[in-house]
């Protein structure tokens, strides 16, 4: 059992290691503990009693700037948190800010992407240094030409506290541009136009789209997704026309099932317009040729449960990455553009049982298939006329790879990226011809100390409780002892079939250099051995996520990694619902957790599809309207299985105006964690109150966030003042 020490002695011994030269000043700081208003929550003949209920406020509520007493009473109380949260923390608030600027001093402040071209212009997207947004600009015909500035994001933002811009599409006579902007970080995003050639901005405003935009061949056409203004599901396309009012916009899609989102695309050949319509075991597309905007569009394969497909368009054909006939890692198919549907397909690259097929891109001459193989990305490269088949060299024990850029349809190159935990981010330009490749950009890590000789990464396999093997990615300073006492901290997310890749991070860097593990657990519920792995850990098999996750925290303990004292966890949003449910089921094994923007209390929110994205998410977890999924979800949801025991010091993280996992999942969570928990450990909630899901939009302010959460396990390490590693 985790060792349990007094609050106040804990801040005195690590108060003392990280400032031996200042005056002990002790904190009188008290944790704010929240009413209870017992709210009565039933289904299935399940009541729940929910006391902090209250702590919900509307969209309305949260964005009137006449605050009502239910609106004002939620945020004194998110305010009292985050000012527990900053006197707690106060005694590390110079370690925060030297921790900022050694992060900070590893970035090139004033760095550039690699140019692509694209309809005869290069586009380049650079930052300035101590700017926090970046500035997107081209260059016509050749880089020695005269730079565009198409949009400096830093002016944009001078007057908001959130400013994120996207979206951005040029027509195709490279003469305008929409974009979106995002001011409120709920990603419900303004739709504008600027005209590229005189830098004057178009009346045209549309609201409440999802930011995504594709222009029309006759250079005045866009067509645009919008969402629901409550629940924001993605769910109309519309047609505008440029210097018109959006009022007059043409409806010209409306996905009316609750369960399906929809958007809209461009074929890389800028042949047609495709909807999309998603769910998550389920789609459908439609198409339009591009010449023709006001036209109708046509159904490619209407919608069937289980068939899932995406689409690309070459010659007279679509190219299909499917999952039809049972292929279950899916396989790529094609059929003409004058019989789409599903009888009508044939097979370019069967299924295979040991590979996932992840994406595919065409060019003239070439097809490139991104795979999966025994949890490594590989990169394929074919030649349409059979005479080359091979797959790019890889060294590494694990590492991240992935097709980059690539407008370009007549050509022999084919941009990639590369990186590893211990190999900073390449962009690599391959000739798929004769297989030279040069290396256009390296991530420059700055500051002096890296030297990627100086850290180690492997791979190994935990056994989980049902015998499956599953992977852990490893990285650590080459002269960290591997030992009981070494501190290591476990990631993973492990929802909706998303892979977290083993990539570089120069902010890692200040962790390995003070003596941490950083470990990488490949549970199920992505897809990192294939699509039965996902679909392991999803629905009434979630708890494999949970458990994967806790077996692996044991693998590592048995195996003299590290131990319960030194071990920590952390995840996002559904990891952080896997946060929640690990020190539900074995608190003793952790010394620390964060979990970020967690989705916690899950039986709830599923459970009401007036709350944003819900509907769209009962193929990931269930619907708990079937009391089957109810009891399912109901015995790990983290907010319905808090108990009266010991917890781990806790972190936790949300943003007030968060979409995806509204802010008072973990502000309930926190309190009734605080009210039940029977030990003097840390419990910490921080809400930013002017972000959302991904937390701060500028580059520097998001890095402030990651330096408070790293200090959070350093302090529990006692190494605040620790040196660095030396190389």
């Amino acid at each position: 059992m985790r060792k349990i020490i007094n609050l106040t002695l804990f801040f005195s011994l690590i108060f003392a290691l990280a400032c031996k030269n200042e005056t002990m000043k002790k904190t009188d700081a008290k944790a704010p503990i929240a009413n209870k208003i017992p709210t009565e929550l039933e289904k299935h003949g399940d009541v729940r009693i929910d006391n902090y209920f209250w702590m919900r406020l509307s969209d309305e509520q949260k964005l009137s700037e006449i605050k009502d007493d239910q609106t004002q009473k939620v945020i004194n109380y998110l305010d009292l948190e985050n000012e527990y949260h900053d006197k707690v923390t106060n005694f590390s608030k110079n370690f925060q800010e030297n921790l900022f600027e050694e992060m900070k001093g590893r970035i090139k402040e004033d760095d550039a992407s690699v140019p692509y071209k694209d309809n005869g212009y290069f586009y380049i997207t650079r930052f300035e240094k101590g700017m926090q947004y970046p500035i997107y600009s081209r260059k016509k015909g050749s880089l020695e030409a005269e730079e565009q500035i198409m949009f400096n994001v830093n002016e944009m933002a001078a007057d908001f506290d959130y400013y994120q811009l996207g979206g951005l599409n040029i027509s195709n006579d490279n003469k305008l541009a929409v974009f979106a902007t995002d001011t409120i970080s709920r990603r419900q995003y303004f739709l504008r136009i600027k005209n590229l050639e005189t830098g004057k901005f178009y009346k045209d405003i549309i609201e409440n789209t999802t930011g995504g935009s594709v222009w029309a061949n006759d250079n005045k056409t866009i067509f645009y997704t919008k969402k629901d203004p409550h629940t924001l599901r993605s769910e109309k396309i519309y047609r505008h026309v440029l210097g018109t009012s959006a009022s007059e916009d043409v409806e010209v899609f409306h996905e009316k099932d609750e369960t399906f989102g929809t958007y809209v695309t461009k074929s890389k050949s800028d042949k047609y317009i495709i909807i999309g319509s998603y769910s998550t075991i389920s789609t459908e597309a439609q198409f339009l040729d591009a010449d023709n905007p006001t036209g109708a569009f046509t159904i490619l394969q209407p919608r069937e449960r289980d068939l899932e497909y995406s689409v690309s368009h070459y010659g007279n054909d679509f190219y299909l990455l499917t999952n039809k006939d049972n292929a279950t890692n899916f396989k790529l198919m094609k059929t003409p553009v004058s019989k789409t549907a599903k009888e009508n397909w044939t097979d370019v690259i069967p299924h295979r049982e040991d590979t996932l097929l992840e994406d595919f891109s065409i060019f003239k001459e070439y097809l490139v298939l991104e795979e999966r193989n025994n949890g490594l990305n590989r990169i394929r490269i074919k030649r349409w006329d059979n005479t080359a088949d091979y797959y790019l060299p890889f060294d590494e024990e694990t590492y991240s790879v992935g097709v980059y850029a690539n407008p370009d349809f007549d050509t022999e190159i084919i941009r990639y990226t590369y990186n590893s935990f211990t190999t900073p981010a390449s962009v690599i330009d391959f000739n798929m011809r004769d297989q030279s490749k040069e290396i256009k950009k390296e991530q420059e890590v700055l500051g002096g100390n890296f030297k990627k000789e100086n850290y180690k990464s492997k791979r190994v396999w935990a056994t989980a409780r049902d015998g499956k093997k599953v992977a852990i990615s490893l990285v650590y300073h080459k002269d960290t002892k591997l030992n009981s006492e070494t501190p290591l901290l476990q990631y993973a997310y492990g929802s909706y079939g998303y892979t977290i890749p083993d990539g570089f991070s120069t902010t890692r860097l200040s962790l390995l250099d003070r003596g941490f593990v950083y470990a990488l657990a490949h549970i199920r519920g992505s897809e990192y051995l294939g699509r039965k792995w996902y679909e392991d850990g999803k629905m009434l098999h979630k708890k494999n996520t949970f458990t994967d996750f806790i077996d692996c925290s044991k693998y590592l303990i048995e195996n003299n990694y590290t131990s319960a004292k030194h071990l920590y966890a952390m995840g996002g949003s559904a990891g952080g619902l896997l946060m929640g449910a690990i020190v539900n089921m074995n608190p003793e094994l952790y010394n620390g957790i964060i979990a970020a923007v967690p989705f916690v209390d899950v039986i709830s929110t599923m459970i009401d599809d007036s709350i944003p994205l819900t509907t769209g998410e009962y193929d990931e977890w269930g619907n708990p309207n079937d009391k089957e999924y109810y009891d399912y979800i109901k015995s790990y949801s983290p907010y319905d299985q808090v108990e009266a025991k010991a917890y781990p010091n806790i972190l936790v993280t949300t943003g007030f105006h968060d979409s995806q996992v509204q802010y008072w999942e973990p502000a309930k969570w926190v309190a009734k964690l605080r009210d039940l928990k029977t030990d003097d450990n840390l419990l910490l909630l921080r809400t930013n109150m002017e972000a959302g899901h991904g937390g701060a939009s500028g580059r520097f302010d998001a890095l402030k966030e990651t330096a408070k959460d790293y200090t959070f396990f350093l302090a529990l390490e006692n190494k605040l003042d620790a040196d660095l590693i030396k190389p």
